[in-house]
This record gives C-alpha cells, sequence and structure tokens, in this order.
C-alpha cells in the first residue's frame, strides 16, 4: 500500500516562503503525474501544481510565478516550493501521485498565511 506523508505547513508570512515536502513509501514519483492540490474552507480542492514522469509541470493561474514543484525521483519525494505568499493561499495541502498503479492522496497539510 503506497503512503504519501507531507510535511512543511505552518505559519507563514505575508510575502514570505514555505516548503512543502511530499514522501512516498515507495518509488512512485518516477512514473505518472505528482501534483499539488489544496482546500480551502468553504471551497473545492483544487489543483495547484503538478508534474509529469518527463518534468513537465503546469501551474493554476494564481500560483504561477510563484510556486515551483519539483522532484527528487532517489528520495521519493516531491516539493512544492512556495514564495511571496499571500493570506489567500491559506489552505490544506494535499500531495497526490496518479500512474498505471492507481491514484495516491496525502492525509493534508495545514498551510495559513497570516500576518
Amino acid at each position: 500500500q503506497v503512503q504519501l506523508v507531507e510535511s512543511g505547513g505552518g505559519l507563514g508570512q505575508p510575502g514570505g516562503s514555505l516548503r512543502l515536502s511530499c514522501a512516498a513509501s515507495g518509488n512512485i514519483f518516477r512514473f505518472g503525474t505528482a501534483g499539488w492540490y489544496r482546500q480551502a474552507p468553504g471551497k473545492q480542492r483544487e489543483l495547484v501544481a503538478a508534474i509529469t514522469s518527463t518534468s513537465t509541470t503546469n501551474y493554476s493561474d494564481s500560483v504561477k510565478g510563484r510556486f515551483t514543484i519539483s522532484r527528487d525521483i532517489a528520495k521519493n519525494t516531491v516539493y512544492l516550493q512556495m514564495n511571496s505568499l499571500k493570506p489567500e493561499d491559506t489552505a490544506v495541502y494535499y500531495c497526490n501521485a496518479r500512474n498505471y498503479m492507481g491514484n495516491y492522496w496525502g492525509q493534508g497539510t495545514q498551510v495559513t498565511v497570516s500576518s
């Protein structure tokens, strides 16, 4: 059973930075697509950023130019570097891995942006 564990959330300052990590229990990020989603209170879960097995990246318009997704295959880890944080980035962030083996989610990590 594949497990995804997020870390790195917490309180960030407006204009500041946070880096989220998603560690997988197996070598799952070598194939398919890995992504970060977020869900704010009262809103639907939305895609923030994704990276494919060929390292093609995709970002939502709301984070483009501020967030960067990357992965370390050797460490079975995907990262989300979040810069120039805004209060509207406040949400629970979820890691996702989707490939021929299945569709997997982490438990989520809270990110709160506030002064």
